[in-house]
C-alpha cells in the first residue's frame, strides 16, 4: 500500500508539473505575441467596422480607396526634326474631398502643361481630370474630376511628426500595373533640403519607405492612416525618399475648393537662391542660405517694404529662408493686411524691413 501510495503521489506530481508547464508556456506565448504584435484596432472609415489587424493592414485598408492613378499625355517636339509626338507619363494622387479634388505633384501633371489627364480610381475605373492649380516651386498640383462616391483621405498634422515614427507609402510604382502598392518604413529625418531639375525644395520629410518612379504624388501615412506627406522624389540611393509635409498643402487645398483656384500674393521680386548662385559662380557671398534679389517690381509688397536689388532675403517673420520654396510657402499663407517682417543682408549688414 505504501508503495502504491508513493507511486500515486509521484504520478500526480508529474501530471501537475506537465500541466503547469503547458499553461505557463501558453501564457508566456500569449504575452510574447502581445508584446511584439503591432496590431491595433483602427476604425475603417469606408466600412465603419472595427477589425483586429496589424498596423500595415489597417492603414492599407483605410487609405487605399483614396489613392488614384494619374496618366498624362504631353506633346513633345523633337529639337532636330521639329516633329511633335505624344509622350505618356504616370504618377499617383489621392482624394482630399469627396467632390473630386485630388492632390498630387506638379511634375506628375507636367507642371500644368499636359494635354490630357486621366484618373484611374476604384480599382480600374477611368475618368478625365482637369488641372485646377499647380506650383512648380512647391511641386504640388490639384486635379478635379466629376465623380461621385469618392473616398477622401484623412489628413494628419505633419508638424507632429517625429524621427522614428512609422511611415507607410501607397502609390503606383513603375506605372499602373502595380497600383496601390504599399511599402513601409520610418521617418528618417525632418526638414531636409533636396534639389531637383525644377526646384530647390526644403522642409521635406525623409523616409526609408520604398518610393519609386510612379509613386510621386501618393500619400505618406502615419500609423493612424492619416496623410502626413505627399511623396515627391527619390534620391539616387536605396531607402532614401522624400515627401512634402501635408501642412504645406492644407491652406492651398481649402482655397482651391472654395474658389476653384488659388493665386498666392506676389511679393514682387525676381531672385536666385544663394546655393544656386554660389554653385555656378564660385563666389563666397558670406551667407549659406537665402534669396539674392535681382529685380524689384514697382507697386508690390517688396517695393513698399523697401527691398532693393542686391539684398539677400534671409528671414521672413522669424523663419529662416533657405530658398524660393520657403518664401513661396510663407506667401501662400499671407493675406492682405498681414504683417511681414523681413530680414535682409545689405552690404554685409543685417537690416530689418517691416510692413
Amino acid at each position: 500500500m505504501k508503495i502504491k501510495t508513493i507511486i500515486s503521489i509521484i504520478v500526480v506530481a508529474l501530471i501537475s508539473s506537465i500541466v503547469g508547464s503547458v499553461l505557463t508556456f501558453n501564457m508566456m506565448k500569449g504575452k510574447a505575441v502581445d508584446a511584439t504584435d503591432k496590431g491595433k484596432n483602427i476604425k475603417i472609415v469606408n466600412t465603419g467596422e472595427t477589425k483586429k489587424q496589424n498596423v500595415y493592414q489597417a492603414v492599407a485598408e483605410k487609405a487605399s480607396p483614396s489613392v488614384v492613378g494619374i496618366i498624362t499625355e504631353t506633346t513633345k517636339t523633337d529639337d532636330f526634326f521639329n516633329i511633335k509626338e505624344a509622350v505618356q507619363g504616370s504618377g499617383t494622387g489621392f482624394v482630399v474631398d469627396k467632390r473630386g479634388y485630388i492632390l498630387t505633384n506638379a511634375h506628375v501633371v507636367g507642371d500644368g502643361q499636359v494635354k490630357t489627364v486621366k484618373v484611374i480610381y476604384n480599382e480600374g475605373k477611368t475618368t478625365t481630370g482637369k488641372v485646377l492649380w499647380y506650383d512648380t516651386a512647391l511641386d504640388l498640383a490639384i486635379v478635379k474630376v466629376d465623380v461621385k462616391g469618392l473616398v477622401p483621405a484623412e489628413l494628419g498634422n505633419s508638424d507632429d511628426v517625429k524621427v522614428g515614427d512609422i511611415a507607410i507609402a501607397i502609390g503606383n510604382p513603375l506605372g499602373t500595373d502595380l497600383m496601390t502598392t504599399v511599402t513601409q518604413g520610418i521617418i528618417s529625418g525632418l526638414n531636409r533640403d533636396v534639389s531637383t531639375k525644377n526646384a530647390n525644395m526644403s522642409g521635406l520629410l525623409q523616409t526609408d519607405a520604398s518610393i519609386n518612379p510612379g509613386n510621386s504624388g501618393g500619400p505618406l501615412l502615419n500609423q493612424e492612416g492619416q496623410v502626413i506627406g505627399i511623396n515627391t522624389v527619390k534620391a539616387n540611393a536605396d531607402n532614401l525618399g522624400f515627401a512634402i509635409p501635408i501642412n504645406t498643402a492644407k491652406a492651398i487645398v481649402q482655397k482651391v475648393m472654395e474658389d476653384g483656384t488659388y493665386k498666392k500674393p506676389i511679393i514682387g521680386i525676381i531672385g536666385i537662391d544663394v546655393k544656386t548662385f554660389v554653385s555656378y559662380s564660385g563666389q563666397d557671398i558670406g551667407v549659406d542660405n537665402g534669396i539674392i534679389v535681382k529685380t524689384v517690381e514697382a507697386n508690390t509688397i517688396a517695393s513698399k517694404l523697401g527691398i532693393k536689388p542686391g539684398d539677400i532675403i534671409v528671414k521672413v517673420n522669424g523663419k529662416e529662408i533657405k530658398n524660393r520654396g520657403d518664401l513661396s510657402k510663407i506667401m501662400y499663407n499671407y493675406s492682405n493686411g498681414d504683417k511681414l517682417d523681413i530680414e535682409v543682408i545689405r552690404d554685409g549688414k543685417e537690416i530689418n524691413l517691416a510692413k
